[in-house]
């Protein structure tokens, strides 16, 4: 073994214990460290930023809510308590670390975790047996995304959502409005102070 490998092996093995130390704060932070690009965030988003991003969600006519990018579930819980009995949440994520955390320790019927990319989501929820989502929720990075990803995601989102519905989004940056104002015919923007770092909302709705 080499002294780049070495130093890997140590750094790898530094990460997993501080994981385990910080239960699930830690499987958060395990990921960031591991997919940096792909988190966008070194802590889950917080209380206020959960109860503005979900207030206008029209819940008793909500069937499928859609969420992009769950991380450990910071959104999870709240979506499924606000949901009807026989609604479905489907999260998907690229980071198999925190689709088997999910799978693992939320037990829900209405509860489906799967690991793939946002941009197949049509795909995904027709495999469910749905042609449409009511809601779709997205905290991934637009603006570290690979070229070309966050494009599609938005084109897919625009196409499964259905009218009344809407494409909910909060980043550190304005990208993700921007791109899904592109998208969708009307754009609502909001801003969360109580959070770290500062969160720009969004929810692009299907007119």
């Amino acid at each position: 073994m080499n002294g780049s490998e070495l130093a890997e092996g140590r750094r790898s093995g530094l990460v997993e214990r501080i994981s385990r130390a910080l239960g699930p704060a830690g499987v958060f932070f395990r990921g960031f460290i591991e997919h940096p690009r792909m988190v966008g965030a070194i802590l889950p988003s917080s209380r206020a930023v959960i109860d503005a991003m979900l207030a206008p969600v029209d819940w008793q006519n909500c069937k499928l809510f859609v969420e992009y990018g769950p991380g450990i579930g910071t959104f999870c819980r709240p979506v499924l308590d606000r949901l009807p009995r026989d609604g479905e949440l489907v999260v998907i994520d690229t980071n198999p670390l925190y689709i088997d955390y999910l799978q693992k320790t939320i037990r829900d019927s209405r509860f489906h975790a799967v690991l793939g990319s946002a941009a197949d989501v049509e795909q995904i929820i027709r495999s469910l047996g749905h042609e449409q989502a009511d809601f779709v929720l997205s905290g991934l990075p637009f603006s570290t995304l690979p070229e070309g990803v966050g494009p599609a995601i938005a084109a897919a989102t625009q196409r499964i959502v259905r009218k009344g519905g809407a494409f909910l989004t909060y980043q550190y940056s304005t990208v993700a409005r921007e791109l899904t104002g592109r998208h969708f015919p009307r754009l609502e923007k909001g801003m969360v102070w109580r959070n770290f770092p500062p969160c720009f909302l969004g929810w692009a709705w299907q007119d």
